[in-house]
């Protein structure tokens, strides 16, 4: 038997640089991901979700710099211009409601006022209610509806029977009726901070049962979970499985009904101060002036349309940054 005329060649080691090249490749590639970095990344696909975002940004800036803005550009909400409105019929003069480099949205009928100050000031009014509002709502809805979840029983019926007494309540009506009566001055506040206070507090309240019933039924679903059942197993207490186990699995519904109940927090605010229980004059709101502008649509429609819009475009922005927001943290609801 003749020998192989070429002797098989050992393949060449791999050097230390390679083998560290690989092993990073391989830690990148095992790399886990937060859940709020995959929310995130979801979001961020969503292009009119985050359009939403930035506008709902830009208002609440806009709303908490409104008086250096107003300071900047020179006038006052509060601040009467006479000369701007015809004599004879009360509309002001030129074109548009009066849009001038001055006034860059226009006056108001009458009286003259700067729209575009009230504007910014009424931003104010309507966020600061609405998110109140909805703090308040998601404070006692989560309290409630974890306990009437977790706990069941007589706990569960006697709170769930609220939330549909709460449900079935003419909630616009009753807070008609109880801003017609509140005193000028209540725990040191004193005319508008009345009303927003109690608008906050009775708007807020009637909120809560929407999320309460969200999350007890979440709070049902969860407390039968493996994980629940295991550290019941292991002896840990009721107050370690609600705040270990339940809580921080409620965040996501939470965060997501608290950004869609914003908008028609909103809403509610312009229409009390609408049909007149809102805000007290002068205090600039957005509703209020669409109740001004009733009498003024057919001989100067800018001072309806621009209220008008301004409420639009920030419901729009928050219901279309909630869609966002709802389908980042839960996917499969939006099948």
């Amino acid at each position: 038997m003749t020998a192989p005329l070429h002797e098989p060649t050992a393949e060449a080691a791999p050097s230390a640089a390679e083998e560290a090249a690989v092993a990073t490749a391989g830690a990148k590639a095992v790399q886990g991901r937060s859940l709020g970095r995959i929310a995130w990344e979801r979001l961020k696909r969503d292009k009119l979700a985050l359009t939403g975002g930035v506008v709902v940004l830009v208002l609440i800036v806009i709303a908490l710099l409104a008086p250096v803005i107003t300071s900047l550009v020179g006038q006052d909400p509060n601040e009467y211009h006479e000369n701007l409105i015809d004599p004879l019929f009360g509309t002001p003069t030129g074109s548009l409601g009066g849009i001038s480099g001055d006034h860059l949205l226009g006056v108001e009928p009458v009286n003259g006022r700067d729209i575009f100050a009230r504007i910014l000031y009424g931003a104010r009014i309507s966020l600061l209610v609405g998110f109140l509002s909805a703090v308040v709502a998601v404070i006692l809805g989560t309290v409630l509806g974890v306990l009437a979840g977790f706990f069941g029983g007589w706990v569960d019926s006697l709170i769930s029977r609220v939330m549909d007494g709460l449900l079935a309540f003419p909630q616009l009506l009753f807070i008609i009726a109880l801003v017609s009566v509140m005193p000028n001055q209540m725990l040191g506040l004193t005319g508008t901070g009345v009303r927003v206070f109690v608008m906050i507090l009775v708007i807020g309240f009637f909120g809560w049962p929407y999320i309460g019933r969200v999350v007890r039924g979440q709070t049902l679903s969860l407390r039968e979970r493996e994980y629940v059942e295991a550290a019941r197993s292991l002896g840990a207490g009721r107050l370690y499985i609600l705040f270990k186990e339940l809580l921080p699995n409620l965040v996501a519904p939470i965060i997501v009904y608290t950004t869609m109940m914003i908008p028609t927090n909103i809403l509610t605010e312009a229409a009390l101060s609408f049909l007149g229980v809102g805000v007290k004059p002068p205090t600039a709101s957005w509703g209020q002036m669409l109740s001004s502008a009733i009498d003024y649509y057919d001989s100067d429609p800018m001072y309806m349309v621009v209220p008008g819009v301004a409420i639009f475009i920030t419901v729009l922005a928050f219901n279309l940054f909630g869609d966002g927001v709802r389908d980042a943290l839960d996917p499969k609801g939006s099948r």
